[in-house]
């Protein structure tokens, strides 16, 4: 994993932003969501610009508290935060069936953390796909770290618009990715496309439960929470994404909410109840110790103006996050396994 330092938190902040505008990019950024008065319709309509700003903002933080691979994992009683994350990596590979030599890709695929452990675990070539510049080259300057830049490459493009000729890859996987996406169909749509007959589509999906309530207050601010601190211009309901799978032609092989049956809670390393020193940048004490020192950062000058500030939505991210694993209400770990049927083409 990486291992990120505070100086590297303070120049990566605002990612491929200047300096000088990161202040105003938080400020719009925030004007999509529903705290500061923004609807669901314009932030899928506006979702590119969205999204990549959210991640232009956040990534610094993101790999300073997770490391390269940014997602949670069911986890067993004793096994540490990182050893789960490879686990649920390794098992998204078995699921697909990967053999060594074909192509993989990965969509919406980060700086690249699980695409490295994937390529490393089956002997595949993984694309990563990827909308955000800042992303991507730090992608790149990994891949060569990890000596897999022979084999693995990041492309710049939409997941709803993809530039691959049909039929291309052997496996697609989505590691909490395409919740990103303003409408689900659209993407699995593509990926449908890009998919070779025959061949399988894999993804962790970010969704609320059959729990939610949307008539709940409650509930409805917890979704927000989840929506401003995670870029996301909507949150599915579980059935919703099994239902777009279908209609994009898809045979849903099998599906699960792999948070039900975990011995540990996925929230737990976000829980400011939970004190781990294996993760400790992610507990309560490790992001209070991290709010001060961009707080300081900030003031010297060596972290750009607005950086507390997505500080802030990303604490407001951690506690409606716990807050939705512990009213089970959202999950992160809806898993399934989609078929393009021999037949299929589109």
């Amino acid at each position: 994993m990486s291992k990120a330092g505070a100086l590297d938190l303070a120049t990566g902040l605002g990612g491929k932003i200047d300096k000088s505008d990161v202040l105003s990019a938080v400020e719009k950024y925030e004007k999509y969501h529903v705290c500061y008065g923004g609807d669901e319709e314009e932030r899928k309509a506006s979702y590119s610009d969205m999204v990549n700003k959210y991640y232009d903002l956040v990534t610094s933080f993101y790999e300073f508290g997770w490391g390269e691979s940014f997602h949670f994992a069911p986890r067993f009683k004793g096994e540490s935060l990182r050893e789960s994350i490879k686990r649920h990596e390794h098992f998204l590979a078995l699921q697909l069936g990967l053999k060594p030599g074909q192509k993989v890709l990965d969509v919406g695929c980060g700086i690249g953390g699980p695409l490295r452990e994937i390529a490393r675990f089956s002997s595949t070539s993984v694309t990563g796909l990827n909308n955000n510049e800042y992303q991507i080259s730090r992608g790149k300057e990994l891949n060569r770290t990890a000596g897999v830049d022979k084999t693995c490459d990041f492309v710049k493009g939409d997941f709803m618009k993809m530039s691959f000729p049909d039929n291309n890859f052997d496996a697609v996987y989505a590691i909490e990715a395409t919740c990103h996406a303003p409408d689900a169909y659209g993407c699995y749509s593509e990926i449908y496309r890009v998919l070779k007959p025959g061949q399988c589509f894999a993804a962790y999906e970010w969704c609320m439960t059959d729990s939610f309530d949307p008539h709940n207050q409650e509930h409805q601010k917890i979704k927000a929470e989840i929506e401003i601190g995670d870029g996301l211009p909507d949150i599915r309901l579980t059935g919703q994404c099994i239902d777009a799978l279908k209609k994009a032609g898809f045979e849903v092989m099998w599906s699960k909410d792999l948070a039900v049956d975990s011995p540990v809670p996925w929230y737990l390393p976000l829980d400011k109840s939970h004190f781990s020193l294996s993760s400790f940048r992610l507990t309560a004490v490790g992001r209070f110790i991290t709010k001060n020192m961009v707080k300081a950062l900030e003031f010297v000058g060596l972290a750009p103006k607005g950086s507390q500030r997505v500080q802030d939505f990303l604490e407001k991210a951690a506690e409606g996050l716990v807050e939705g694993g512990r009213k089970d209400i959202f999950t992160p770990l809806f898993f399934f396994v989609a078929r393009k049927p021999h037949s299929g083409s589109q």
